[in-house]
């Protein structure tokens, strides 16, 4: 059952998209090659709490960590670890925060130093996926149509789209209906109503769609190894028109600082 929201409430959760949003700008500030990805959960968690919120991921489902930090083939729900950062990786951080009683989600993939040409225009499709998807998210469309548009900008360029995991509803719970694929064909899935409040969130790989499970039992990884994209976004719609809840802008930011 799709559970739509008031404007107040959608007014908390763009607070608690923001919490999110200004934590990965905290990451931003530090991610370099030799920095192990533990400092990130742990400053990542700091931050949060002094927002008078709590880290959104930590014991949910059991995972015990702040961040979702997946670096290279692994696609999403990595483990935060003493493993160093080298020039040339990305690592998508995967954030969330439940602020009020209301979740914000949201993720970047970063640049670890100077990456491969290819894998740079990876990070980039992988982002113009994530806007187009959210440009479908009105009131005259349904829950495919995103899916759709984000499968035909990625598959354009030789990518494969992940079919195993997917965007999803959010608020109270931070996984809620309804489920939120990155493909799908035009016209199907439930209409889109004002009140709606969904994570959109492309996971687009460099070679096949298909994935896999490590041993830990969380981290996705690419069944070929090769790198793998993660964007990710709060929408809320109002008035018929979808709205981004977080935002890029505090990782823009610190990145436009270190160049």
């Amino acid at each position: 059952m799709i559970i739509y929201k008031t404007l107040a409430e959608i007014e908390i959760m763009r607070e608690a998209a923001q919490i999110v949003s200004r934590t990965l700008g905290k990451i931003a500030e530090v991610i370099e090659p030799g920095i192990n990805t533990l400092l990130l959960d742990e400053l990542a968690e700091d931050y949060i709490r002094s927002q008078n919120a709590l880290p959104g991921f930590k014991g949910m489902y059991g995972f015990p960590h702040t961040l979702c930090i997946s670096v290279n083939e692994q696609v999403v729900h990595g483990m935060p670890s003493k493993r160093i950062l080298e020039e040339g990786d990305i690592i998508s951080v995967d954030c969330g925060a439940l602020f009020e009683g209301f979740y914000g989600d949201h993720a970047y993939t970063f640049e670890v130093g100077e990456v491969k040409p290819e894998v740079k225009k990876l990070l980039e499709v992988t982002k113009e996926c994530l806007y187009i998807g959210i440009e479908q998210c009105t009131a005259t469309n349904r829950i495919e149509d995103i899916g759709w548009a984000i499968q035909q900008h990625a598959e354009s360029h030789g990518y494969g789209v992940v079919r195993d995991l997917v965007g999803h509803g959010l608020g109270r719970s931070l996984h809620e209906d309804p489920q939120v694929p990155n493909y799908g064909r035009r016209g199907r899935g439930k209409k889109i109503q004002n009140g709606l409040t969904i994570a959109i969130e492309p996971m687009i790989n460099m070679g096949t769609e298909r994935v896999a499970q490590l041993d830990d039992k969380w981290t996705i990884v690419t069944e070929d190894n090769l790198p793998s994209a993660h964007f990710e976004h709060d929408v809320a719609v109002i008035d018929g028109k979808p709205v981004i809840l977080s935002t890029f802008d505090y990782v823009d930011a610190a990145l436009a600082k270190r160049k």
